[in-house]
């Protein structure tokens, strides 16, 4: 009888040690990767442009990339950089992470989430919870 307890003690322990804390978020996060840039590159708008036209999207891609920073500070806020009317401006926000690992980005009156996939100490996956589910994942990287 109590041999058949110890496999769901073992499967609640693993789920508990797999959630989140918002400390293992803390330090500054750049974007390296997203998915839907990809799919842009793949899509035939982008496949049937002209050089021009190509080389001018590759650096909007390329900016956003290095302009993408997340920086986690102590507590629950977030400090980033975002696009508003195709100018980077600096944004703060709340965080908080659900016992499911998704992350809640309250900005004001605006909330984002998304899911984290997974964190390492120099890596972060990201998956935006949104009414475009195409949108693929986002890779970050430690960068302090």
């Amino acid at each position: 009888m109590y041999l058949s307890i110890i496999p769901t003690l073992l499967l609640a322990f693993v789920l508990q040690t797999t959630q989140i804390n918002f400390q293992q978020l803390v330090g500054t996060w750049q974007l390296v990767h997203f998915d839907a840039m990809d799919q842009l590159r793949n899509s035939s708008q982008y496949q049937n442009a002209n050089a021009a036209m190509r080389a001018g999207l590759e650096y909007k891609i390329q900016n956003r990339l290095e302009n993408t920073v997340y920086e986690f500070v102590p507590g629950d806020s977030l400090k980033y950089t975002d696009y508003v009317k195709q100018e980077v401006v600096q944004k703060k926000a709340t965080i908080k992470i659900s016992s499911e690992n998704v992350m809640t980005i309250q900005t004001g009156a605006e909330t984002k989430q998304a899911k984290i996939l997974s964190i390492e100490s120099d890596r972060m996956v990201l998956e935006p919870i949104s009414k475009n589910p195409s949108s693929g994942k986002l890779i970050f990287e430690r960068i302090k």
